[in-house]
């Protein structure tokens, strides 16, 4: 039998402190902000999921979710609401409320919000035991910002001192 995780109040939001599983709204779950590539959601605290990432990003017009890159796993999106730009592989695709996409392994790729207003993107993506990702220059993803200058492997390189600031729960689609 799995035990229920027991989630603690932090001062910005409810985390889980131990392993098993739990609900949380995401009303409820810790919410971080940059001001390069918005806000977003963490619901797997400071512990983050050993086979599987997860991550619920708010994505405003012209801003991207992240940089351009690939990565040894493979990852899956789903847009909750709102529209995007996809850069996938120096190709832009247009995409709204309920456009799924899937990107194999070694897939470059990066979202950026488009439209009149918010965009609310569901990532979800495995995590290897063996993680490796590749930041590539990208003549596509810089005509949204979104593209390293120089080709690097290293994350930190790659966004060199980014601030990340807690800010309030935000949930665009529902009340909490």
């Amino acid at each position: 039998m799995v035990d229920e995780a027991r989630l603690e109040q932090t001062d910005n939001g409810k985390s889980p402190t131990t392993d098993g599983w739990f609900v949380l709204h995401v009303a409820e779950a810790p919410w971080l902000r940059s001001e390069r590539f918005g806000r977003g959601c963490r619901v797997e605290g400071d512990t983050r999921f050993p086979e599987i990432g997860f991550n619920l990003r708010v994505l405003e017009p012209g801003k991207p979710a992240c940089l351009y890159h690939r990565e040894n796993a493979q990852e899956d999106f789903l847009v909750l609401s709102g529209e995007c730009t996809l850069v996938v592989e120096e190709q832009e695709r247009h995409l709204r409320a309920g456009h799924f996409v899937h990107c194999p392994a070694e897939t470059n790729h990066v979202f950026v919000g488009a439209g009149d207003g918010p965009c609310v993107v569901l990532m979800i993506g495995h995590r290897p035991e063996q993680a490796q990702i590749c930041y590539p220059v990208s003549e596509a993803a810089a005509r949204h910002g979104a593209s390293v200058s120089q080709e690097t492997a290293d994350p930190s390189e790659a966004y060199g001192e980014m601030q990340l600031e807690p800010i309030e729960p935000v949930w665009p689609l529902f009340g909490a």
